[in-house]
């Protein structure tokens, strides 16, 4: 079974690597999430080099069929969120998951 990785988790990794105190290490992993939620809900992108990159995306409004009944609605405009890994990100876990790497 996989692990997911939390907020707690991190601070208690940063705690392990940098020695500075629980609280303050809470605090930094806090800024670093609130930074990057601030920047994202004011339309911008936010790049982070060696991982990936969080974009924003507008979609249209169409229309969609509701599986059940077969009847059309319309599916309303809205702004998506979509994170694409770094090639750099895809190798390491690839690297590590099959035990292969990119030619």
């Amino acid at each position: 079974m996989t692990k997911t990785l939390t907020r707690a988790d991190l601070s208690a990794s940063l705690y392990k690597q940098l020695g500075l105190s629980l609280q303050e290490c809470n605090s930094l992993v806090d800024s670093v999430i609130d930074e990057i939620c601030t920047s994202l809900e004011q339309g911008d992108n936010v790049k982070l080099s060696s991982f990936g990159t969080f974009s924003l995306r507008k979609k249209n409004q169409r229309m969609g069929r509701n599986p059940k009944t077969g009847v059309e609605v319309p599916i309303t405009s809205r702004t998506v969120l979509s994170f694409n890994a770094s090639n750099l990100l895809k190798g390491k876990v690839n690297e590590k998951l099959t035990g292969t790497t990119k030619p």
